[in-house]
């Protein structure tokens, strides 16, 4: 079952888990904290505790993105503006005038719309959208300054932190994610990391190809964890998965058993076959075995069942310095990648427009392509080791956020 670590302030984790429990095949661990500057030790402290984290609002998200702590599946849950339009509604209700207010976190438009969409005026309505590095003090002073310098009546805030040191001085308001927002965040998130750990599951074959008997092979495969034997025309046939086949090649990037395998014979054509069913992984290690071939002496592929193949080529010898060179050729990049030049050249565009993370939606508005074939191509790179997700960005969104990938090109 996949656990996951709920970190947030402790009423917000509680309110987590008892939406979630009843609602999601999960195992929530509680992790809760007493200001938001505490989320970086608490991912740190449950790595080996939890499949998954979600953070129970943007900042201690955020805050952790940040560190660069974040090493597995995590989201937010987002205050959307149905979860401002309840906060109006109580206030109402309760006598308050709510033309009159300092928002914080949440963004300008969300804020806006929801107030239009309830027929209130939005002339003195000020907003402070959350961004990296915003303190509990700065949204404090926001809310101060809103006061004395616009006269606003009421302030709404989502961070914790700040509602405690406000509400002794001004009416103030701390909203709480919805349920929805809730159930939807957690669904996602479960998903997201069953599926990852499916993939890494997934049965990889290898056919190795070497002019004569090889003993030390049995112990180049120690890294891979799999089982070796001897095929009837001689070949061999290594048995893995394909979460230990990704970290024995860097996530594809490079083979080490290849560059065992050169070193002793003239010839080594080594090809993996990845795929949901054994059948289905041998298939495509039979066609990664002759790919190889075709290639030349020394060459290993691993192909997928989604048609991706990556080309991986011995490494240069490690003992002399590598000579000054500039980003990799795009035709060798290409090749090895499983792309055309064409579309690295222009990968390479956007990267340089975005170099601290792309989503889907990036690459399919810059490519003119479908979300499809992007993920497609974010895949490629991934698998390329060129490619790393780094988080997901929801923006108020319900239902799956996007995946953020750090791309070196």
């Amino acid at each position: 079952m996949i656990s996951v670590g709920i970190i947030g302030p402790e009423d917000l984790v509680q309110r987590v888990l008892a939406v979630g429990t009843a609602n999601h095949p999960a195992t929530l661990v509680p992790l809760p904290y007493r200001h938001e500057t505490e989320a970086v030790q608490l991912v740190e402290q449950v790595h080996e505790r939890v499949d998954a984290i979600l953070f129970t609002g943007v900042v201690p998200f955020t805050i952790a993105t940040e560190a660069g702590v974040i090493d597995r599946p995590a989201m937010y849950v987002s205050y959307d503006g149905a979860t401002l339009l309840r906060a109006l509604v109580e206030l109402l209700r309760l006598g308050h005038d709510v033309t009159r207010l300092s928002i914080d976190t949440l963004r300008r438009s969300e804020v806006f719309e929801t107030l239009i969409e309830a027929k209130l005026p939005t002339d003195d309505i000020q907003v402070l959208p959350y961004r990296a590095g915003l303190t509990s003090g700065d949204i404090v002073a926001f809310h101060r300054n809103a006061r004395e310098q616009h006269e606003t009546k009421i302030a709404i805030s989502c961070l914790g932190s700040a509602f405690h040191l406000l509400e002794n001085e001004m009416p103030s308001v701390r909203l709480a994610p919805s349920r929805y927002s809730i159930q939807s965040t957690l669904q996602a998130l479960v998903l997201t990391t069953t599926g990852q750990h499916v993939g890494d599951a997934q049965v990889a074959l290898g056919i190795i190809e070497l002019p004569e008997p090889d003993e030390a092979l049995a112990r180049d495969l120690i890294t891979l964890g799999g089982s070796l034997a001897v095929l009837p025309d001689g070949r061999n046939l290594v048995v893995t998965t394909r979460g230990l086949l990704e970290q024995a090649t860097e996530q594809f990037s490079r083979m080490p058993l290849l560059d065992a395998l050169a070193a002793r014979h003239a010839t080594a054509r080594v090809g993996f076959g990845v795929g949901r069913t054994a059948a289905e992984a041998e298939a495509l290690a039979r066609r990664a075995v002759s790919r190889a071939a075709s290639m030349g002496p020394v060459a290993g592929v691993v192909s997928m069942s989604d048609d991706v193949e990556i080309v991986i080529e011995p490494s240069s010898d490690q003992d002399q310095p590598l000579p000054d060179r500039a980003p990799e050729s795009l035709p060798l990049l290409a090749r090895r990648v499983g792309l055309n030049t064409q579309t690295l050249s222009r990968m390479r565009e956007l990267v340089a427009t975005l170099p601290d993370g792309l989503t889907t939606q990036d690459v399919a508005e810059h490519l003119a392509v479908q979300l499809r074939t992007a993920r497609r191509v974010l895949k490629r790179l991934e698998r390329a080791g060129l490619a790393d997700p780094i988080g997901s960005q929801q923006h108020g969104r319900t239902g799956r956020p996007p995946t953020v990938y750090l791309i070196r090109l």
